[in-house]
């Protein structure tokens, strides 16, 4: 057993908040374990054999609340003293990457450097306290130190390479995308769409496009054909295939016990799909998120044939598009959950070792909503989790991000209201609606830095019935932009020079 001491409480008071907690193991990968507080500290049973680190939501004031992760420790009678253990795990990381980034003695970064080596010292306060209680608060210290001079190490790397890649013009043709709601027909809404970027992302679910069998709902999508055609922007099909519950048609549960008929049934919505869609959409999402969304428990061996699968049939019939397969929740914490699914890096490895043919990683970030994978993480685990897939020699897309405008819940919503985003932690302030500006800019900062990532999507343009995320548009229900809106067209016309979004397109 695992155990950890903190002074730190949940809302009530009386134990620590654990939700969203889990184990990780070696390389990363998430381990099933039972997590629970019992006698004014945490316990950690693993199924497994070896030293595990915890990952918990902890609140670093005035930082904000994010997912921390301490270094891999073993199971021994006396608790460890989490926010020393903390500091520890974010300090290593900070060396990595440091290390990755070439950024030990990189000109004008002194004072990120000495910023560092405090943080370093209130660690050592933290490990050479007298007392529990008084380690607590010293490693409190070290946290909040290590986590905010790691987040302005990462975005310096990022403001360095962002420059470079602006100079020398190497965006991609079509760097900016964003979601739509289908049946969303209001001329503001798409005059604001064509304002600010440049694809769309249609969604080609095979609940949306075939939610009776035999019967497809084409309707839904050629009036936005037809629009971007007109308004001179590329289309996203996404996705082709995917297991989220919200993706896949009623009717397919009919048949989910036999692999092989769903197999012929996914083969012929892609097919079908495809060769109607090829002279429109320049890339497709072709599975998503096949690794976390299992309904079915099709084995490892299976996902990876449908991939495949997948994948033949979209460069069999539009060979000159993109093919992106999706990696979903990326920090994996799904697989502590359920042992039917695969870790992200894992999947991606599986479909490297099957050399299967596709063109690009997609990559989804959402934060805002307190289930798995979407508690909040900083900019510096963003970066950290990008360079590593990076690892795998393909393109990157940024394929759905999104973050709240609100911290209360939204009635209308996916989730019907039934989450509020400041129980998912927050990121340098309550989540309003400056704060998403500020974290879209950010967050642009990082990816569009990174040389291999070509492309981002925000999952919805409005807070219309049904977006995703609460509170995640960037226009308001009754389509006003909000501020990240506005600081996306700020943004556009200061590292796009020449794809001027200040007007509408023609």
């Amino acid at each position: 057993m695992i155990r950890f001491l903190t002074q730190a409480r949940g809302p009530n008071g009386d134990k620590f908040d654990l939700n969203g907690a889990y184990l990780v193991g070696s390389d990363g990968v998430p381990i099933r374990a039972e997590i629970e507080w019992a006698d004014g500290e945490i316990r950690c049973n693993k199924r497994v054999a070896g030293p595990a680190a915890l990952s918990v939501l902890w609140n670093v004031p005035p930082f904000g609340s994010i997912m921390l992760e301490t270094t891999r420790v073993v199971d021994r009678d006396r608790p460890y003293v989490l926010p020393v253990e903390l500091a520890r795990g974010r300090l290593m990381r900070i060396s990595q990457k440091r290390e990755d980034w070439g950024l030990f003695d990189y000109p004008g970064a002194d004072e990120l450097y000495a910023r560092v080596d405090e943080a370093k010292s209130q660690f050592v306060a933290s490990m050479t306290a007298a007392g529990e209680t008084a380690a607590d608060e010293k490693g409190c210290e070290a946290v909040r130190a290590a986590v905010e001079v790691g987040e302005a190490l990462s975005l310096f790397h990022a403001g360095i390479f962002l420059e470079r890649r602006r100079a020398a013009k190497q965006f991609s043709p079509r760097p900016m995308g964003c979601g739509v709601t289908l049946r969303q027909a209001d001329e503001a809404y798409r005059e604001r769409l064509a304002r600010a970027f440049d694809f769309v992302a249609l969604p080609t679910s095979w609940g949306v496009l075939e939610p009776r069998q035999g019967s497809n709902a084409w309707d839904l999508v050629d009036p936005w054909i037809a629009w971007a055609a007109k308004s001179k922007l590329a289309l996203r099909a996404a996705p082709l295939i995917s297991f989220h519950k919200s993706h896949i048609p009623d009717w397919l549960h009919l048949y989910e016990q036999d692999f092989e008929t769903v197999r012929d049934l996914v083969g012929a919505h892609v097919r079908r799909t495809v060769q109607r869609l090829r002279t429109y959409v320049w890339a497709w999402d072709v599975v998503s998120g096949l690794h976390a969304y299992n309904p079915f428990n099709y084995s490892h061996e299976q996902l990876v044939d449908l991939t495949r699968m997948c994948t033949l049939l979209v460069k069999q019939i539009a060979p000159r598009s993109t093919t992106i397969v999706d990696i979903v929740a990326p920090w994996g914490e799904y697989y502590a959950r359920n042992p039917r699914t695969v870790p992200p890096l894992l999947f991606a490895d599986m479909l490297a070792v099957a050399g299967i043919n596709f063109d690009a990683f997609g990559l989804q970030f959402y934060f805002g909503v307190p289930v798995d994978g979407m508690f909040v993480r900083d900019m510096m685990q963003i970066s950290a989790m990008i360079d590593r897939f990076a690892n795998f020699g393909k393109p990157l897309h940024i394929t759905a991000v999104q973050v709240p405008s609100g911290s209360t819940p939204d009635p209308t919503d996916y989730w019907r209201g039934a989450h509020a985003p400041a129980a998912a932690g927050q990121w340098h302030a309550k989540w309003s609606e400056p704060v998403q500006a500020e974290w879209l800019e950010r967050f642009l900062e990082i990816v569009l830095s990174k040389p291999f990532v070509e492309t981002v999507t925000w999952r919805d343009l409005a807070d219309t019935d049904g977006h995703y995320l609460p509170h995640g548009g960037l226009l308001r229900r009754d389509l006003a932009p909000k501020a990240a809106y506005d600081q996306l067209l700020v943004l556009r016309n200061q590292w796009l020079p020449g794809r001027d979004a200040t007007r509408p397109r023609k």
